[in-house]
């Protein structure tokens, strides 16, 4: 009698999986290549603090501009030409919660947020961080939680508020810093609320035995 090489526990779980080995995913695709990309304006920000001049603040202002909005690029590109990885989905993320803390940090150092202000720059770090964590948690449980729309109004925010505050000089009567300033504690507010929707939606998913849904919250 003829064996077929499906024939056995190995035929047939290959049968049950529907599919042949699984295809590995591509990294260097151009939208992981821009979001590594834009991960170089961090060294960039750290200038900062030696060149505040006004020229200066507007090389690094227009350099923090570029790579965060960059973020729009590559998510576009990704879902355009179906380059949508899990890698992307993990290091776009965080490639956004590297440039704002390494960019609100120097702020800080450089006192462009004034001491009163501090806690700002302290719950947006802290909440990034504690995000990283629950998205690791849910990583390890076979999950990747991916940004979802209501984060990037989050991310836009930030990103707005401290692009004003690098760019900090007056400009056609306007003044950035206090534009920037303003935009912070907007931004903030909507940190710790999608920072609360965030957990809040994963200890739903918890409480029902259900895992938590990719890009659920942000």
């Amino acid at each position: 009698m003829a064996i077929s090489v499906d024939d056995g526990p190995v035929g047939a779980a290959r049968s049950a999986a529907g599919s042949g080995p699984i295809a590995r995913e591509k990294f260097w695709n151009v939208p992981n290549t821009i979001t590594v990309v834009r991960v170089g304006v961090v060294p960039i920000l750290l200038l900062l603090p030696w060149f505040l001049d006004r020229a200066s603040s507007c090389v690094i202002g227009w350099c923090f501009t570029i790579a965060a909005f960059s973020d729009l690029l590559d998510g576009w590109l990704a879902r355009r030409g179906q380059q949508v990885t899990r890698i992307g989905k993990l290091l776009d993320p965080l490639a956004d919660k590297l440039i704002i803390s390494t960019a609100l940090i120097v702020l800080v150092a450089t006192g462009r947020i004034p001491p009163w202000a501090t806690w700002m720059a302290v719950v947006i770090v802290g909440r990034e961080l504690a995000v990283t964590g629950l998205r690791g948690l849910a990583s390890s449980q076979g999950q990747v939680m991916a940004a979802s729309g209501y984060g990037k109004i989050k991310t836009f925010a930030q990103n707005v508020a401290i692009g004003a505050m690098i760019f900090h000089y007056p400009k056609l009567l306007f003044s950035f810093h206090s534009i920037g300033l303003a935009l912070l504690g907007l931004a903030t507010l909507l940190t710790l609320w999608s920072g609360y929707s965030y957990f809040a939606e994963y200890f739903r998913a918890e409480g029902r035995g259900d895992s938590p849904e990719p890009g659920s919250t942000a």
